[in-house]
């Protein structure tokens, strides 16, 4: 979850689509320039330990873009594909 947080703040979109979960990844991510990720919470996890196949993040990542600042919570879903943790899905919690 940090590491594309982290894709996230630096504008990494390669890094974003290779870590998502081929079953559900997009052909492309597009990020606004605008927007500027400031820190990340974590919230809560379940599983996604080393002998688990699955995991849930819960999270607000927080951030500022022309409209002032904001923050995005979701639950995000994980699971081990070759040995990596890929991002599958997630609900956003407004």
């Amino acid at each position: 979850m940090r590491s594309r947080y982290t894709a996230f703040a630096v504008g990494d979109g390669a890094y974003l689509l290779e870590s998502w979960h081929p079953r559900t990844r997009p052909r492309r991510v597009d990020l606004d320039p605008a927007q500027r990720w400031m820190f990340l919470e974590i919230l809560r996890t379940e599983a996604g330990g080393p002998f688990d196949d699955t995991g849930i993040v819960e999270f607000r990542a927080h951030y500022r873009d022309n409209g002032g600042r904001g923050s995005l919570h979701e639950c995000s879903r994980f699971a081990r594909v070759a040995g990596a943790w890929r991002y599958v899905d997630g609900d956003v919690e407004m």
